[in-house]
């Protein structure tokens, strides 16, 4: 697979973010992943996903959504990576980025959002109806972005461990809130953080159909 990869600083909302890129060429749409609960660009987690959609032709951005010195502050308190309101506008910005950028302005974009990350993802889709085409939430919380829920109207695949009881019973509760289309995919034995053999496999294979079902690809020579 041919692939353009790139390691970004990204302005978003008055802070620099590091992000790592990989655009294959041709692509059938782009993914931006937005992290959760204090994880960041280098989570395996995510990083196998990414990879599990780069091989369905998907480019992908994974963005650390706070600085380096942020991160330090979280670390300490767990403040920031419950703070959906300055997660969901880093997301935001980072689409606005994105849509600006040559090797992606003419890719559709579908955010891909794990844990606090995913109420994050929903918010940003939100406030950027005409830039997100899709969103897939893993183990992720869409309760805490509330009211804005009602606001989504694009396709939304949430998928849930088993075994993460809570969860699963929040993701229920979000799907009646949600006002685009949306479907819940329950990975079966599997817990929250999906480390069960053969879990992530299940989290990346309906991920990886539900983008390419949704999202716009590039034009054909762009």
């Amino acid at each position: 697979m041919n692939a353009v990869h790139q390691s970004l600083q990204v302005p978003a909302a008055g802070v620099v973010l590091e992000a790592d890129a990989v655009v294959p060429e041709p692509a059938q749409g782009l993914v931006l992943f937005a992290h959760g609960s204090g994880s960041g660009r280098h989570s395996p987690r995510n990083r196998y996903v990414a990879g599990a959609l780069q091989d369905a032709g998907l480019a992908t951005v994974l963005a650390d959504l706070l600085t380096p010195e942020e991160e330090q502050v979280d670390a300490r308190t767990g403040s920031l990576r419950f703070d959906i309101g300055l997660l969901a506008e880093r997301v935001a910005a980072l689409t606005d980025w994105l849509v600006e950028q040559e090797h992606t302005a003419h890719l559709g974009i579908g955010l891909f959002g794990a844990s606090t990350g995913a109420a994050a993802a929903l918010a940003a889709a939100a406030a950027r109806p005409a830039s997100v085409e899709a969103i897939v939430s893993r183990g992720g919380r869409p309760d805490l972005a509330g009211g804005l829920l009602r606001l989504v109207r694009q396709p939304t695949l949430l998928i849930v461990g088993e075994r993460d009881t809570t969860v699963l019973e929040l993701n229920r509760k979000a799907m009646r809130e949600l006002g685009g289309e949306t479907r819940l995919e329950v990975v079966p034995g599997a817990s929250h953080l999906f480390e069960e053999p053969g879990a992530l496999e299940e989290v990346a294979r309906p991920a990886g159909d539900w983008f390419v079902r949704h999202l716009r690809p590039a034009p054909h020579g762009a």
